[in-house]
């Protein structure tokens, strides 16, 4: 039988960000990033004019603290152990939608911090690239984490066999943002969910039967 498959996102379950990013926005750009509202579409605005920032003004910036700050993110509490852990009893693999070109980067800095898995970078629903490593690794389980709950969407829709943890490591953010109705379960610390986690890796189980949080009682 194959090994388990974790597949994890990296910002906000692995590293720090949005709170590095919002400092480099208001250092560097004289950009407010404020999202007590929840609402990352109305988060980034103008200062001298307070007009929210179009799309197109937020993606360069967003891409260019990815070019050359990622020096400021700083590992999520118990992220390095509790990987460690899972890695004994399976395959992890780092899933961050990331422009491609940002990829050694990634790698180099979860290294840094003492993080050493495959990583891949993905843009948009994060359904295709699970599928396709379920494919690849043909696990006897595998478990999904990311922050967004888009992406519990995507991969509750292409891979519903799949264990689904929604985890807002950012404290901030965690307090405003409600669980992803498409996951299974929300835990925010992963000093908790790796057991969590563990225990459906090796349950011999698949998520397709398990309610997920949109329809718990």
């Amino acid at each position: 039988m194959n090994r388990p498959l974790l597949i994890t996102d990296c910002d906000e379950v692995l590293l720090h960000m949005v709170s590095h990013f919002r400092t480099w926005l208001d250092e560097v750009h004289e950009v407010d990033f404020d999202l007590s509202a929840g609402d990352y579409s109305r988060a980034v605005r103008d200062r001298k004019t307070g007009d929210i920032l179009a799309r197109d003004r937020t993606w360069p910036l967003l891409n260019g603290f990815f070019e050359t700050e990622m020096h400021r993110q700083t590992l999520v509490p118990h992220a390095r152990e509790a990987l460690a852990d899972l890695a004994e009893i399976a395959d992890v693999v780092v899933l961050t939608n990331l422009l491609d070109q940002h990829q050694e980067r990634r790698i180099a800095q979860l290294e840094a911090v003492g993080i050493q898995h495959r990583v891949l970078c993905n843009q948009g629903g994060k359904g295709t690239p699970v599928t396709a490593l379920l494919e690849e690794y043909r696990p006897s389980a595998a478990v999904f984490v990311d922050d967004l709950a888009l992406h519990h969407n995507s991969v509750a829709r292409a891979a519903p066999q799949v264990f689904r943890l929604h985890m807002i490591a950012e404290p901030e953010l965690a307090a405003i943002m409600p669980p992803a109705p498409d996951a299974h379960v929300r835990i925010d610390d992963w000093a908790e969910a790796r057991h969590w986690i563990a225990a459906r890796l090796t349950s011999g189980l698949d998520g397709s039967a398990m309610p997920v949080i949109g329809t718990a009682a």
